[in-house]
């Protein structure tokens, strides 16, 4: 959850950035933001073959508090994990091929991006 308005926006700018990354790669965006009780996922969307992608995107302006994607904890890991089981059994696909991808975005002062993108953290 967002501390802030800013971090709020700051969140909500990586996120495209990171939907946006996906559909230049092929991959059609099926959910953003599903939200249950135990928590959210980012983006969910489906490959070229077929296979669900979940999404994890870590937004930050600076490493001076680590690279975004040191937040991913091994805990938070298995909580996307069992968002993801959730999204697939909500949507009735269950038994679908599934992977967690996650997307650390570092935005400099001067608008200057870099992504950097790892497929099947799990």
């Amino acid at each position: 959850m967002a501390i802030n308005k800013d971090a709020a926006r700051l969140g909500t700018h990586g996120e495209q950035l990171a939907a946006q990354f996906l559909i230049d790669r092929g991959l059609q965006i099926l959910d953003r933001n599903w939200r249950i009780k135990e928590g959210e996922l980012d983006i969910v969307a489906k490959s070229l073959d077929g296979i669900i992608v979940f999404v994890e995107v870590k937004t930050r302006t600076s490493i001076a508090f680590g690279d975004p994607l040191e937040s991913i904890t091994p805990e938070k890991a298995m909580r996307i994990q069992r968002l993801a089981l959730a999204w697939l059994a909500t949507h009735q696909r269950l038994g679908w091929s599934f992977r967690i991808d996650v997307a650390g975005i570092l935005i400099g002062r001067t608008g200057e991006m870099t992504i950097d993108y790892r497929e099947g953290i799990l």
